[in-house]
């Protein structure tokens, strides 16, 4: 920790023998059991905290472990990926080239995406070599990096990854949301370090005096409390200061102030402005801070680095403590430091540097008023929004408060705040910004901008009603330009969707397509597509609605997942699968909790419940990461829906009540439907068809196409239900919206099979429901054919055809227990049973008991994926060839790990090979 004398690695271990030998046996662990792990070592300034992560470092690096180590820097924290940056560039073999590395930075606009592409970069890297990653003051870590942290250790938590952070004790701070995350899914362990012992103390004397400790030294190192780095820089004061009998020698002031009042006024000076640009930074960038020629600064560079408070690598100059940065920095005036920040950002700008390197010193030194900062912050904002849009939202909201209400700037820089506040997630708060700019009473054109804009909260929102509103009052008031007016037309078309009378919203939608097409609005453009496709499937228009998704998609792939389902409504899995291949093949273009959605729909509808299942988990898991919750209340649903269908009353409870949770925070009509008629399949396998048949009521009340759109492929449920209750008016009704939605739909044999199925229920009609098994011969939904032939040969039962009943009922139950759904199997099984044509042999030959642990726990889908991992295959390769996302393949590999009772791809593939088929 000081320079004069010593090794370095050794003075600044003294009494950190315990700490190290725990690190070094956790190195071993991973390199021995090929598992991960995260360290995060924890203390105040000084403590000793990257002196032990550089031994650790370099022991793991003696040991054969590909390591990668950066560091956080306080002024630069707002750069995304850039405290990352280091980990994976340096080093002797760096896990990303440079060029690979800004690629990802600035090219692609999905975090998760980023994420998943540096997982297969160190994935790679692991699956040859142990791997270290080390991270020196993650509180200091931007948000892009801290969101990343919190992914990779559990993501590569079955590789030999160890990832070792330090940071100071913060309980909410970025470090412990990090070991969060990671607790419950690999090792985590957090070494505190405290301040050293008296003994240790002494050693530190030994070591840099050469000579036994004094009571005069002892009683300065006791203003140290226990902490090395003030510590040694005492005693390399005493080193160096002239003998005296004073109890402080001359130039020497307990603590680091007392070593820079020694220095000249010229390389103080220098050394503030190096404070100012940050712990690591370029000369020639301080050098026009201070306003002289970086020639003649040489000699105060030179004293800097004698005295042992700067490094110099030959590129960049680096405070060689934290601690002794802020020294220098808070000796400086704040008023000159806030002055100082302003200048820095100008000089940043000026050398062609981004305007995002530029953003630490402007919100350090930007007054009121100061628009060259605002377009500072606006452009930063723009460059950031893509991978991080809570940080350009912050940054836009900065941007707003330095403009004084009475300019005109106001309203331009609010409605961007606007968009970027909906953006990052942050609705309540853009609406709140949004109002409080209309109060100022802008003029109409800007009135209608800052409505336009406030559309997307309003929507996301659930504020359909309220869009409507205020997209009228701004289109009556007029004064819009033409893109704004096609923009509001859009969503006062796309706010009717969701009215009743979907013939006027239909109207609106396709004279605001007209508008967008005239003006050349893309966003309009894109708003009036979206309306008219919801418009569509809200009306039970498949094949329109295909059209314009399809248009839409066109446009921007983003909407790629709403085509697929599109496809799949009208029963084209063909289209869809190819579709979802694509998506696989452009993840970064898309919004893949989406596509997760539309690949869980497209897995339900083919009866791969497992595949589903892990699709609509790990699509609430991206959900959660980005904080933009959209269908998890619909993916908890159809959970508990397969759980039933699978006979896991458990698990299907644990669905429900996250799903109501869910449905707290979420609260609109679908949603609400979506959660009744789950409560009424309950109800219905709990007994109480009373309750059943009030909770389908229900969802009659949210509203006729609610009913339909929920119903779709599930009404047969609830007429089952509804005759059960004898209430024979509701399956009346039920069946009534199955044969419109058929007629809507005559080309999809599911739409037309169905409201057959509902008719022949409804009207206890044999030839009807032979019809129905008929059609659905042509529907690709295996569960859809199995619930219609159930039905069939109930009734060919009644009607004393017991040959034809019996075969319709084992082909049923056939269907259902190949989908995995053996609860619906069993229940089949036990009408056979009743007819004296199956036995309980048979019912236990359809529904195996699946262990709970061990190889024989695992799904198909998840067997497949362990044998390609135990190949050798990344998450990435076996994806590719399982046609599945990536992040589907992590979901499937956690199961395995924890049934298989495993901690790493080395053990997986060693028990693979034990297996009798291996």
């Amino acid at each position: 920790m000081a320079r004069a004398g010593g090794s370095l690695t050794r003075r600044g271990l003294r009494g950190r023998e315990a700490e190290l030998e725990e690190l070094q046996a956790l190195i071993a662990s991973v390199a021995r059991t090929g598992s991960g792990g995260l360290v995060l070592i924890q203390g105040e300034p000084g403590i000793g905290k990257s002196t032990l992560l550089a031994e650790v470092v370099s022991g793991a690096r003696a040991a054969g472990f590909s390591v990668g180590v950066g560091k956080a820097d306080e002024l630069h924290h707002i750069v995304p990926l850039s405290s990352l940056a280091a980990c994976v560039l340096h080093g002797d073999q760096p896990l990303l080239s440079g060029d690979a590395f800004a690629d990802l930075a600035r090219n692609h606009d999905q975090r998760i995406w980023l994420v998943e592409r540096l997982a297969e970069a160190i994935e790679a890297r692991a699956g040859s070599v142990p791997v270290l990653i080390g991270l020196d003051d993650v509180q200091w870590a931007d948000p892009l990096s801290r969101f990343a942290l919190k992914q990779l250790p559990t993501r590569l938590r079955t590789s030999p990854v160890l990832w070792l952070l330090t940071a100071r004790r913060d309980p909410s701070g970025p470090a412990e949301e990090v070991v969060a995350a990671a607790t419950g899914n690999l090792p985590t362990v957090t070494v505190p370090l405290g301040p050293l012992s008296g003994a240790a103390i002494d050693q530190l004397v030994g070591d840099t005096l050469g000579a036994a400790v004094d009571e005069r030294v002892r009683d300065l190192l006791d203003g140290a409390g226990g902490n090395p780095f003030l510590a040694v820089e005492m005693l390399a004061g005493l080193r160096t200061a002239e003998a005296s009998d004073e109890l402080v020698p001359p130039g020497l002031v307990v603590g680091v102030r007392g070593r820079l009042r020694s220095l000249q006024p010229g390389t103080l000076r220098f050394l503030q402005m190096g404070a100012v640009l940050g712990r690591s930074f370029g000369f020639h960038a301080a050098a026009a801070l201070c306003g002289r020629p970086a020639a003649t600064l040489i000699e105060a560079l030179e004293e800097a680095v004698r005295a042992g408070l700067l490094d110099d690598d030959g590129d960049h100059l680096a405070f060689r403590h934290d601690l002794l940065r802020q020294a220098v920095y808070v000796d400086i005036p704040p008023s000159a430091r806030k002055a100082l920040h302003r200048e820095a950002a100008h000089h940043l700008v000026s050398a062609g540097h981004q305007p995002i390197d530029a953003v630490p010193h402007i919100l350090r030194g930007a007054l009121h008023g100061d628009e060259e900062a605002v377009g500072l912050l606006q452009r930063a904002a723009d460059d950031v929004l893509s991978v991080t849009p809570g940080l350009a939202a912050d940054l836009m909201t900065r941007a707003l408060e330095l403009v004084p209400p009475a300019l005109p700037l106001r309203f331009t820089v609010g409605e961007r705040t606007i968009l970027s506040l909906t953006r990052a997630g942050r609705n309540r708060e853009a609406l709140l910004a949004g109002d409080r700019l209309l109060a100022g009473r802008p003029p109409l054109e800007v009135f209608s901008r800052l409505q336009a804009a406030l559309g997307g909260a309003l929507w996301n929102m659930d504020l359909a009603g309220e869009l409507r509103r205020r997209a009228e009052t701004a289109l009556a008031m007029g004064g819009a330009t033409p893109e704004i007016g096609a923009r509001l037309a859009a969503l006062h078309a796309l706010a009717l969707s969701r009215d009743q009378d979907l013939v006027a919203a239909r109207e609106a939608g396709e004279a605001a397509l007209r508008a967008a097409t005239a003006v050349g609005d893309r966003e309009a453009h894109i708003l009036a597509l979206s309306g008219l496709g919801e418009i569509a499937q809200n009306a039970g228009e498949n094949a329109v609605a295909l059209g314009r998704f399809a248009a839409l998609s066109a446009i921007d792939s983003a909407f790629l997942p709403e085509e697929v389902v599109a496809h799949l409504h009208m029963d084209d899995f063909e289209a869809g699968e190819r579709l979802l291949s694509q998506a696989a093949d452009h993840a970064g273009a898309t919004r893949q909790a989406m596509m997760l959605w539309a690949q869980g729909q497209h897995d339900l509808g083919l009866g791969r419940l497992d595949d589903a299942d892990a699709g609509f988990m790990t699509m609430e898991r991206l959900e959660d990461e980005v904080q933009i919750p959209v269908q998890q209340v619909n993916g908890r649903v159809i959970r508990s829906r397969i759980a039933l269908l699978r006979g896991d009353r458990e698990a299907a409870l644990e669905h429900l009540v996250a799903a109501r949770e869910r449905l707290a925070a979420k609260p609109n009509p679908g949603n609400t439907a979506a959660v009744r008629f789950l409560e009424a399949v309950h109800a219905e396998a709990d007994g109480d068809i009373g309750l059943a048949v009030d909770k389908i009521r229900q969802v009659q009340r949210q509203g006729v196409f609610m009913r339909w759109r929920l119903l779709r492929d599930w009404v047969d449920s609830a007429i089952r239900m509804a005759l059960r209750g004898a209430e024979h008016a509701l399956a009346e009704d039920l069946a009534a919206q199955a044969q419109a939605h058929a007629r809507r739909n005559a080309a999809v044999p599911t739409a037309t099979g169905i409201a057959a199925q509902a008719l022949g229920l409804v009207k206890n009609d044999l030839a009807m429901l032979e019809r129905s098994a008929e059609l659905l011969k042509a529907s690709p939904r295996p569960l859809v054919r199995a619930a219609a032939y159930a039905d069939l040969g109930q009734a060919l039962l009644a009607a004393g055809r017991k040959r034809q009943a019996v075969a319709a009922l084992t082909h049923a139950r056939g269907t259902f227990a190949e989908s995995g759904a053996h609860a619906a199997a069993a229940r089949v099984q036990h009408a056979l049973e009743g007819a004296g044509a199956g036995s309980h042999g048979a019912a236990a030959k359809q529904r195996p008991v699946r262990p709970v642990h061990g190889w024989g726990a695992l799904t198909a889908s998840e067997q497949k994926v362990a044998r390609l991992v135990a190949a050798g295959h990344t998450n990435r390769s076996a994806a590719d060839l399982l046609v599945v996302s990536p992040h589907t393949v992590n979901t499937h590999l956690t199961s395995v790990f924890h049934k298989l009772s495993i901690n790493s791809r080395v053990q997986l593939a060693n028990l693979v090979m034990t297996l009798p088929d291996s």
